[in-house]
C-alpha cells in the first residue's frame, strides 16, 4: 500500500507542478527572444529528468512498469511542457536521436551467432507479422468509428511491438534449455519489426499527403502495391540496411582499437562512450542521406556491431548505456507524450482506447504469430508465448510524434496511441512470467 501511495503522492507534486506551470511559463516568454527559447526548453527538459527518475523510483514493488508511469505524468504535466507541443521540430529531433540509440541497444542485446540461427522466424515475425496485423486491424479501427486516414496511420503506427519493457522482463525469466531461443526471438523481432513500422508508417504518410483513397482495405491495397510505393519501401530497406553495414565498419574499427589498448593498459576510458553514442546517430544520418530508412540502420549497426558482451574491454560501455537509456532517453520519450495529449483527451478516448487495445492483445496479436510462424520451426508453446508479447511503446510514441507534427488536425492519434501504450505496458510485462509459468516454460 506504501507503495502505491507514492505513486498518489507523484501524481499530486506532478498536479501541483502543472497547475503553477502557466504562470511560470508565462513570465520566462517576457524574457523573448533566445533567452525565453532556453529558458522553457531547460524548463522541460528538466521536468524530464526530475520526474522520469521519480517515476522510476516510485513504480518500485508495484504492478505498474515506470514506463506507464513516466507517460501517464508526462500527460499531468500537459501544461508545463506546452513549450515543446509549439516547438514540433524539436521534439520530433529529440524523438529521433533517443530511439536511434535505443533501436541501436536492442541490436547490441542479441549475439550475432543467436541471430542467425534464428534469422528466418525472426524476418516472418517482424515483417509479415507486422503486415498481417495492420491487415487485421486497419478495417478494425474504421469498424470502431476511426476515418479511413487516421485508421490507417493508427494501425501502422502501433503495428509493432516494443523492447522497452520487454527486454528487462525476459531478464526475469529462466527459460529452459529448449525455449531459450524464444527470449531472443521476442527481442530481435521487437527491434526489426520497430524499424519496419517506421518504414511502414512513412509509406502511409506519404499516401495520405498524396490524398489517396484510404476508406477501405481495397483501397489501401492498392496504394500500398503502387510501384512509386513499392519502389520507396524497397529504397528504404535496403539503402538501411547498407548504411547499418557501413556503421557496422566503423564500430569494427573501435572494436579492434579498443581491445588493443585493454590489453595494453587495462584501462576504460569515460570518453570512449561519445562513440557508443555517435554510431547510431550517423548511421541514422547516412541512411537518410541515401533515402533509406535510419531506424533499420540503426538496429542493423546494434547487431552486427554487436559489442560483444563477453569481452572485459566494453562491459563499462555497455553498462554506461544501459543506465543513460534506463535513466534518460526511455522517460524522456515516454514523457513526451504530455504535450500532445491532456487529461481531458485521455479521458474523452478512454472506451475507445480500451477497445483498441484489447483488440491488439486478443485478436491482432496472436493471429499475426500463428500465421507468421506457420511455415517456420517454432513450436507451439514458443507461438503462445509470444501471443503474449504485444507491448506498445517507445518506437511507436516517436512515430505518433513524428505524425501528429505532420497531420496536428487528427487530434484522436496521439491519445489514443497513449491508451495502447499504457494499457499494454501495464499488462503484458506483469502477465508474461505467469503465463511462462503455465506454459512450463521456466524453471
Amino acid at each position: 500500500m506504501t507503495n502505491y501511495l507514492k505513486i498518489g503522492f507523484l501524481l499530486g507534486l506532478a498536479a501541483l507542478v502543472n497547475a503553477f506551470s502557466p504562470a511560470l511559463l508565462q513570465h520566462l516568454s517576457h524574457a523573448g527572444g533566445a533567452e525565453s527559447a532556453i529558458a522553457t526548453s531547460l524548463w522541460c527538459l528538466s521536468l524530464f529528468l526530475v520526474f522520469g527518475w521519480a517515476s522510476s523510483k516510485a513504480a518500485e514493488g508495484t504492478v505498474f512498469p515506470s514506463f506507464t508511469l513516466q507517460l501517464l505524468v508526462g500527460i499531468v504535466l500537459h501544461d508545463a511542457l506546452a513549450p515543446l507541443s509549439v516547438a514540433l521540430t524539436l521534439s520530433v529531433v529529440v524523438c529521433t536521436a533517443l530511439a536511434a540509440i535505443i533501436l541501436k541497444s536492442g541490436g547490441d542485446e542479441i549475439e550475432r551467432k543467436d541471430f542467425l540461427k534464428i534469422a528466418y522466424p525472426t524476418l516472418m515475425i517482424a515483417v509479415l507479422g507486422y503486415l498481417l496485423t495492420f491487415i487485421v486491424m486497419f478495417p478494425l479501427l474504421m469498424a470502431l468509428g476511426l476515418d479511413g486516414k487516421t485508421a490507417a496511420l493508427l494501425a501502422a503506427i502501433l503495428g509493432s511491438t516494443d523492447p522497452a519493457a520487454l527486454i528487462p522482463t525476459l531478464k526475469q525469466l529462466m527459460f529452459k534449455p529448449e525455449y531459450k531461443r524464444v527470449a531472443d526471438l521476442a527481442v530481435a523481432e521487437s527491434a526489426l519489426n520497430d524499424a519496419v513500422g517506421a518504414i511502414f508508417t512513412a509509406a502511409v504518410v506519404a499516401m495520405v499527403l498524396a490524398g489517396a483513397p484510404l476508406n477501405n482495405l481495397a483501397g489501401m491495397a492498392e496504394g500500398l502495391l503502387s510501384a512509386d510505393n513499392l519502389l520507396m519501401l524497397g529504397q528504404q530497406f535496403f539503402f538501411g540496411t547498407l548504411a547499418g553495414v557501413i556503421g557496422w565498419l566503423g564500430v569494427a574499427v573501435f572494436e579492434r582499437y579498443k581491445a588493443q589498448r585493454f590489453a595494453n593498459e587495462q584501462a576504460e576510458h569515460s570518453y570512449d562512450f561519445a562513440v557508443v553514442l555517435v554510431v547510431p546517430l550517423m548511421t541514422f544520418v547516412l541512411a537518410q542521406a541515401m533515402h533509406g530508412n535510419g531506424f533499420l540502420a540503426a538496429f542493423v549497426v546494434g547487431l552486427l556491431g554487436n559489442f560483444n558482451h563477453g569481452s572485459p574491454e566494453f562491459k563499462t560501455l555497455l553498462h554506461n548505456m544501459e543506465s543513460k537509456i534506463e535513466s534518460v532517453a526511455k522517460p524522456t520519450i515516454f514523457m513526451m507524450v504530455g504535450p500532445f495529449v491532456s487529461l481531458s483527451d485521455l479521458s474523452n478516448t478512454l472506451g475507445l482506447g480500451l477497445a483498441i487495445s484489447a483488440v491488439f492483445i486478443l485478436l491482432a496479436r496472436p493471429l499475426a504469430v500463428m500465421l507468421s510462424l506457420a511455415l517456420t520451426g517454432v513450436s507451439l508453446k514458443e507461438k503462445l508465448f509470444l501471443c503474449a508479447v504485444r507491448e506498445t511503446g517507445v518506437i511507436p510514441v516517436v512515430l505518433a510524434v513524428i505524425t501528429v507534427a505532420q497531420f496536428p488536425e487528427m487530434t484522436q492519434l496521439m491519445s489514443l496511441t497513449a491508451w495502447v501504450v499504457i494499457w499494454t505496458l501495464t499488462l503484458l510485462p506483469a502477465l508474461t512470467p505467469w503465463w511462462a509459468r503455465q506454459l512450463q516454460m521456466v524453471n
